[in-house]
């Protein structure tokens, strides 16, 4: 593995439109195995715990696109501390080096991505859709009304080509309660 290749970061949710950290290189990437899926309590950065919003999280199946950014090796440290610090408040996420497919060249390279953990409390599985918008329209956090995560995601997604059913529904139902 070149030095090239060692000091990536996959975003998902986020990190894609708001990744707090310096980047050398951003590309549209792959990841097997996992899909991206609101499937994970807030309890800080967009709900609390007697009012929790809901977040995303790669869970088990499928694939996901999202976005790499590539670090500079004399960044990689303090990148890491910023990451772990946003990321693992609850440690509902576990960090995990996942090999994804960049993009343009196709290239495979170890990213750094942050995985649910779906033995954690927080874990929310599989909810129904209006479950998921009960759950966004209640929540607010540290980082904000829960609201403007997904509708922050799914405007994301579009401008990258993408469609998540899910969440295209429910940014659909947001704005319409705006309305």
């Amino acid at each position: 593995m070149g030095v090239m290749d060692r000091f990536w970061i996959f975003a998902y949710g986020s990190l894609m439109w708001r990744p707090g950290f310096h980047y050398e290189e951003r590309r549209e990437a792959v990841l097997s195995g996992l899909h991206r899926s609101l499937c994970v309590y807030s309890h800080v950065h967009r709900g609390t715990p007697e009012r929790p919003g809901l977040v995303m999280g790669l869970d088990h199946g499928g694939a996901c696109r999202g976005v790499a950014f590539r670090i500079l090796a004399e960044n990689w440290t303090q990148t890491i501390k910023y990451l772990r610090a946003r990321e693992q408040v609850t440690h509902v996420y576990k960090e995990a080096r996942r090999r994804i497919r960049l993009e343009g060249d196709g290239r495979s390279v170890s990213a750094v991505t942050f995985v649910v953990d779906r033995r954690h409390p927080q874990y929310a599985g599989k909810l129904s859709l209006e479950s998921q918008l009960a759950h966004v329209l209640q929540g607010e956090g540290r980082s904000g009304r829960n609201p403007e995560y997904v509708l922050n995601t799914a405007d994301h997604l579009t401008e990258l080509g993408l469609h998540d059913p899910t969440l295209h529904w429910l940014a659909n139902k947001i704005r319409s309660d705006k309305s």
